[in-house]
């Protein structure tokens, strides 16, 4: 597994993140990069829906980029698995409510926070870790990696990282780009930092606070778009979402679905 990171007095502190990292992949072998050496065009996460439940085009190129840091975006297409996943920038007062039904429903899923977040809704997160489910890394400030430098995406990253181990003794490891926008440079970085980026094969105008009040329409576009392997990206701040979880679910498991969590990741 590729970590840049040693544990000292039970805390995780960043070493050998000069200029040039040796990133250690998940079979052994080690490639040197040098992130500034890398591209840093930015790159804005997209989908091309598929219709009849089939599998959407992420896009080859930015796919194979991901890939190639060992991140993940979307799961086998042979396998009628679901990797259900939250965006919680800030809690909106639905989140409870979610997590009352992925407990009902025996679902676990994965929840991107950021140091907002952690600092305004830390009993949630707190029991998001006591009931199994996997806390992400969303950054400190929600900026876009793209457009801070090298130290900046450091300390927005191992800032949380620290916070979340020192509160709850949890060692984040999976990281979602604010906005969804990365380069080949910033992979590189959060790689090297002992970090899986974890994108989405899925996702809809639920973030929207204007766009609630539409929990047909949202029933709708998850249940038609819902396809093997998916990586659902929902956002906790969506009343609706909180509304028609516990239907969607039941209807996704009716059409023969699992939900699964990202730890037990199939490609």
């Amino acid at each position: 597994m590729r970590r840049v990171i040693k544990k000292i007095s039970g805390l995780m502190f960043v070493f050998a993140l000069i200029a040039v990292w040796a990133v250690y992949n998940y079979d052994g072998t080690a490639t040197v990069t040098n992130a500034s050496a890398l591209s840093n065009q930015k790159i804005c996460w997209g989908i091309k829906r598929a219709e009849d439940n089939k599998q959407p085009d992420l896009g080859k190129v930015n796919l194979d980029l991901i890939k190639k840091y060992d991140g993940i975006a979307m799961g086998n297409p042979e396998k009628k698995y679901i990797y259900l996943t939250f965006d919680n920038g800030y809690e909106a007062g639905y989140t409870e409510k979610i997590l009352d039904t992925l407990k009902e429903n025996e679902v676990p899923a994965t929840f991107f926070i950021t140091a907002h977040y952690l600092n305004t809704a830390g009993d949630l997160v707190e029991r998001m870790i006591k009931e199994g489910h996997i806390v992400g890394n969303h950054t400190v400030n929600h900026k876009s990696m793209p457009e801070i430098s090298e130290e900046k995406i450091k300390e927005e990253v191992m800032k949380l990282h620290t916070t979340v181990f020192e509160k709850y003794n949890y060692e984040m490891k999976y990281i979602r780009p604010p906005k969804g926008e990365y380069s080949e440079r910033t992979l590189s970085i959060t790689n090297s930092l002992g970090y899986r980026t974890l994108m989405w094969s899925f996702a809809y105008d639920d973030w929207d606070e204007n766009k609630q009040g539409r929990t047909e329409y949202g029933k709708n576009k998850i249940i038609s778009n819902i396809h093997p392997g998916c990586v659902m990206l929902l956002h906790a701040t969506s009343k609706d979402n909180s509304e028609i979880l516990g239907d969607v679910i039941k209807e996704i498991k009716k059409m023969g679905y699992e939900f699964k969590s990202i730890e037990n990741f199939e490609s």
